[in-house]
């Protein structure tokens, strides 16, 4: 038996889209003075040479229009070489993250784990959710690390649309009860990749707990405010009566404001001189997992032509030698943070769809891209 909320959403929302930030509640994300600004130094031509190199089409601005793209921006050494929008959007319009959140999700755990809030990413998740022990005893060999590794062991069914946790994790109007109450084991915890949409909303119900705050003004104070944000933001909330943030997608803002959280991950958690995020907390957030099987423990379509793709902490990385990685926040729809620490480089792109493209096949192309920015 589901909510009323619950079957109207699915039912009348259907799937996810980038308005959706519309539809549901949110709290606002208040932003602080800055010091701070990109340069704009524009170098279409450049950019738009090497991207038409690496992606085979005559010309950036079509390619990008035509597969969707909302925003797309290009940035190295703090300087704006690209910046166009497509599709009726501008600089000021704010789009849905999707999945980006988890990687803000991410940052605020290791937040809370620098602040002492949090003890280790090695503690039992039942340290902060004890409850959830009298339901399977099993949730006890749960760590912190394994949910932001994707790798907890817990049941997500993507399909059916109508029972499936996708829509679930998304549209249910109480996450915090979805989360403590429905959430089954069905693996060994580290054993197998996989992706899973309540692994973020435990972890809000862990940092809700361990810090004393909602999770949206921590990120607020922790975050948005410190970064000096271009534009205020929001973060949808499952409902009115509950105010819980959407853990997995819900963090909504400017594909400038998206930049930002790119180059302070860029600068390994340091902005202006102050230690935002753990250095520390930075690199092992954004190293692949190291897997001895590999073939096991990630799907087989995670080999790209240009390297490897794996996961850190709530971060993608794309691999093509050793010491050679990008990574990348991403959501649905075609949100990404994409960050190449060799080439100092930062693109951004926000879209209402894929295209005619994967999203491995954009994975692939960006770091294609981000390879031949770092050539001389």
């Amino acid at each position: 038996v589901y909510p009323p909320t619950y079957v109207y959403r699915v039912i009348w929302w259907n799937l996810a889209d980038v308005d959706d930030h519309e539809r549901f509640p949110s709290q606002e994300l208040e932003t602080g003075p800055s010091d701070f600004e990109f340069r704009h130094e524009l170098d279409e031509a450049r950019v738009a040479a090497l991207f038409e190199a690496q992606s085979e089409v005559d010309h950036l601005d079509e390619f990008l229009a035509s597969r969707e793209t909302q925003a797309f921006l290009v940035i190295q050494d703090d300087a704006i070489l690209y910046e166009r929008y497509f599709n009726g959007a501008s600089r000021d319009s704010i789009v849905t993250s999707f999945s980006v959140a988890k990687s803000f999700v991410s940052a605020l755990v290791g937040i809370a784990i620098g602040e002492g809030k949090i003890a280790s990413v090695h503690d039992p998740i039942t340290r902060y959710l004890p409850e959830l022990v009298q339901r399977d005893s099993r949730f006890a060999e749960i760590t912190i690390e394994n949910l932001l590794r994707m790798s907890s062991g817990i049941r997500y069914q993507e399909f059916p649309f109508l029972t499936g946790d996708d829509a679930k994790t998304y549209y249910y109007p109480d996450l915090r009860t979805l989360a403590l109450e429905h959430t089954e084991i069905a693996g060994e915890p580290g054993s197998a990749f996989l992706y899973n949409n309540s692994h973020p909303l435990l972890l809000g119900l862990i940092l809700e707990r361990a810090t004393g705050v909602p999770v949206a003004e921590y990120l607020q104070e922790k975050i948005w405010k410190p970064l000096g944000m271009e534009y205020p933001g929001s973060w949808s909330l499952d409902s009115t009566e509950t105010g819980f943030p959407k853990m997995e997608s819900g963090i909504n803002a400017r594909a400038i404001d998206f930049a930002r959280f790119g180059r302070l991950y860029l600068n390994e958690g340091d902005w202006g001189g102050r230690q935002i995020v753990p250095a520390a907390w930075v690199a092992e957030s954004t190293r692949v997992k190291p897997a001895p099987d590999r073939g096991s423990y990630y799907p087989e379509d995670f080999e790209l032509p240009s390297g490897k793709l794996g996961y850190g902490y709530m971060w993608w990385g794309i691999c093509r030698d050793e010491g050679d990685c990008d990574f990348a926040a991403e959501g649905n729809l075609g949100q990404l943070i994409y960050v190449s620490p060799r080439s100092r480089l930062i693109i951004v792109k926000n879209s209402s769809g894929y295209g005619d493209l994967s999203w491995h096949q954009w994975d692939d192309l960006f770091s294609r891209v981000a390879a031949a920015f770092a050539s001389p």
